[in-house]
């Protein structure tokens, strides 16, 4: 049986691989997290896996060999908050941790697909994953890239070590805005949707940034895409054994937060069987509020992501993202259906 291990297994991204893989008919799944924030438990209590390691003592085991054969590490596990200015705490979680599975792996002919970040190109008008496009603007943007440029020169150039053999598989996976289920327990790290879901719920509203940076209103754009899409991906990169490399994830599709704010409105409508609006019926029914750009995130916020999937599609990975009105319904609608 094909033994897997997730790591960050009860966080966002994780558990929705980690069920993405039961689908898949995978069960011996090894979750490894740190639940010191115990409500995270609800994201693994309605899935199968074989075992749960505390981080703490995951990577040490693992390096010794305690878990046997394992075939696949899907390495989630990080600190995602991008305002987290502990620069030494960030390097050694995101930075150090990594490196230490990575030689690991290598060790013990273990496949391993990691998440990197859209972070990575800060104030990069060009998305391409080149060293040449790659300006993080905080310390965990900064975290993610050095260990992509580890990987990079460990792997050899365009990966060639890993296509010979000499290597196992190595995937990083540059992702965009992310959202979709299981995300609820991140707080000001969850998805702009998550947000504005319980924002519409509490007030009746939604709020977004006014303009900055030579947008308008709501007008900044991202690349948002949907967990689900995510998971695919990943899932593809494990049946593809033989293709390594760092990629893109994201649709390919910048939209505005104006689309993400109408599309979580109109999904909340439609589920109480209420007409759905047009961005200026919401606004003249003051449905999205424009407040004041945030002080301290000047200079530090990324106005406009688009990923080039160039990389992605040439590996042959034809995998068809959805849309943020699509992916957004379907959040919605399975956030209904969970209560």
């Amino acid at each position: 049986m094909t033994q897997i291990v997730v790591t960050g297994a009860a966080g966002f991204i994780g558990s929705n691989l980690v069920r993405g893989l039961n689908v898949r008919g995978f069960s011996d799944i090894i979750a490894v997290d740190d639940l010191s924030e115990g409500e995270k438990f609800r994201n693994l209590a309605d899935l199968q896996i074989s075992d749960y390691i505390d981080a703490d003592r995951f990577y040490e085991l693992f390096a010794r060999g305690s878990f046997g054969q394992v075939d696949a590490v899907f390495h989630e596990g990080a600190c995602s908050d991008t305002m987290q200015t502990n620069g030494k705490y960030m390097m050694e979680n995101n930075y150090a941790t990594s490196v230490r599975l990575f030689q690991a792996c290598q060790q013990w002919r273990t496949r391993l697909l990691y998440a990197s970040s859209a972070a990575t190109y800060g104030d990069s008008d060009t998305f391409v994953p080149e060293p040449a496009f790659e300006r993080p603007l905080n310390v965990y943007g900064y975290s993610k890239l050095l260990f992509d440029q580890r990987v990079r020169r460990e792997c050899g150039t365009d990966f060639a070590s890993l296509r010979t053999g000499k290597m196992s598989q190595v995937v990083g996976f540059r992702y965009f805005n992310v959202y979709g289920a299981r995300e609820q327990h991140k707080g000001r790290m969850a998805s702009v949707a998550f947000h504005q879901f319980n924002q519409l719920r509490a007030e009746g509203k939604v709020a977004l940034f006014g303009a900055y940076g030579g947008y308008g209103a709501g007008e900044q754009m991202r690349d948002f895409v949907y967990v689900d899409d995510v998971v695919a991906v990943n899932l593809w990169f494990l049946e593809h054994p033989g293709v390594s490399g760092i990629f893109n994830l994201g649709t390919g599709r910048a939209q505005a937060f104006n689309d993400v704010a109408g599309s979580v409105i109109n999904a909340t409508r439609r589920l109480q069987g209420e007409a759905e609006l047009t961005l200026d019926a919401m606004q003249a029914a003051a449905l999205i509020e424009y407040r004041p750009f945030p002080a301290e995130l000047r200079g530090k916020y990324q106005c406009y992501t688009q990923a080039d999937l160039s990389s992605l599609r040439a590996v042959g990975c034809d995998h068809a993202f959805a849309d943020v009105q699509t992916g957004v319904h379907a959040y919605a609608s399975l956030t209904a259906a969970r209560r």
